[in-house]
């Protein structure tokens, strides 16, 4: 029994010993490794560009505002301030369009209009204006040829009209003209034909790109209107005209001058009321296929506006009957900012504003959306600012 229980005791020490002297199963390096995995790095914070971090900073009304572009008749600096900061919780908004009643006596009277647009004078708003000319122009004293007189005009004096035109427009203080026509009229008969830049493909791109490079560096330029009013019979003022004409014809065709000034430069797209029906059966201005279009396959970067939202209403068309609707629609489907002039009133660009933050809140618009958008806008806007 003695030699028995020795035994066993000896065996239990020798256990204990090997146990003692064997190394440690976790060496120092594995410790250490084990340590630095249960403090995990911080997630580095992405940096935000400029206009990404100032919409950061805004309200929900504010984001909304910003991306409306309206108007009021008349040139009394009261009105027109009331007007700018019309949208919800007093947000200012994005956007004026002049129009023939805000266009005073001479160029020196009407920069005195556009300065009481100026709510925040180190981030202007984007005062546009209809500046194509001839056929279609808001300020009298622009005497130089558009449209049609330009069709047989080389590259080089379109150009120089347009560099003219640009300097007339910034003399007001407006900052963008959607003055560029790209249309390529496939009936000379057309209600586009007389305000379009050339009469097929190649020389209207090579003339929108001429009058591209004009205005560059004075106003911001506007291609208009998307994806091309030229293969569409009808007038998009009083009715949604439409083709059957297929994306690789229209690649080949009326595409081409909206190439060529994006590839220019313009910054600015807008968005016809016109339906490419093999492509979207809705208008474009409310399709998300041509708005992946001119970003995914024209490479546009720029900002994407609608043309008049009150055009749809006049279309007589009974799904459009409701600009403030047709306004969140139009958002939705990727524009980044919505004009509205015919038939709003002072009050008309706030109840759009009050619509597309109530669609942000109740889900049926993406927030990211109206943020976007909203960055879009503000790039524009920031480039304007005065020099520091």
């Amino acid at each position: 029994m003695r030699r028995s229980a020795w035994g066993t005791a000896i065996a239990a020490l020798a256990v204990i010993a090997l146990v003692g002297c064997a190394p440690s199963t976790t060496s120092p390096e594995v410790s250490a490794s084990r340590t630095a995995a249960s403090t995990p790095s911080p997630t580095p914070t992405p940096t935000l560009d400029p206009a990404q971090a100032a919409v950061a900073r805004m309200s929900l009304a504010q984001q909304a505002s910003s991306v409306i572009m309206g108007t009021v008749p008349g040139t009394d600096p009261a009105a027109l301030r009331a007007f700018m900061t019309s949208g919800p919780e007093g947000a200012s908004l994005g956007g004026f369009i002049l129009m023939g009643s805000n266009v005073a006596a001479d160029a020196a009277q009407e920069k005195a209009v556009t300065d009481a647009l100026v709510i925040d004078p180190a981030l202007p708003p984007l005062i546009a204006i209809d500046q194509e000319g001839g056929y279609v122009s808001r300020l009298p004293w622009d005497t130089l040829p558009g449209g049609r007189r330009l069709q047989s005009a080389d590259p080089a004096q379109v150009q120089q009209v347009f560099a003219q035109r640009a300097a007339l427009v910034a003399a007001t203080g407006a900052n963008l003209n959607f003055g560029i026509v790209a249309d390529v009229p496939a009936n000379p008969q057309s209600f586009i034909a007389p305000r379009a830049l050339g009469t097929d493909p190649a020389s209207s791109s090579a003339r929108v790109v001429a009058a591209v490079e004009g205005e560059k560096g004075v106003v911001l330029s506007t291609l208009k209107h998307f994806p091309g009013h030229g293969a569409t019979p009808g007038d998009s003022h009083v009715s949604i005209p439409s083709t059957p004409m297929g994306l690789d014809e229209w690649r080949a065709g009326p595409a081409a001058p909206f190439a060529a000034g994006i590839d220019a430069g313009a910054e600015v797209l807008m968005f016809g009321h016109l339906a490419y029906t093999a492509v979207d059966a809705a208008p474009a201005s409310l399709s998300p296929r041509w708005h992946e279009i001119a970003r995914n396959d024209l490479g546009f970067t720029g900002l994407m506006v609608t043309d008049d939202i009150g055009m749809l209403t006049s279309s007589g068309v009974a799904a459009y009957r409701d600009p403030v609707a047709d306004a969140v629609a139009a958002l939705a489907a990727g524009n980044d900012m919505v004009l509205m002039i015919a038939g709003s009133d002072a009050r008309t660009a706030g109840r759009m504003a009050q619509a597309i933050v109530t669609a942000v809140q109740d889900g049926t618009l993406p927030a990211e959306r109206l943020q976007d958008a909203a960055e879009h806008v503000m790039a524009q806007r920031m480039a304007l600012r005065p020099a520091q």
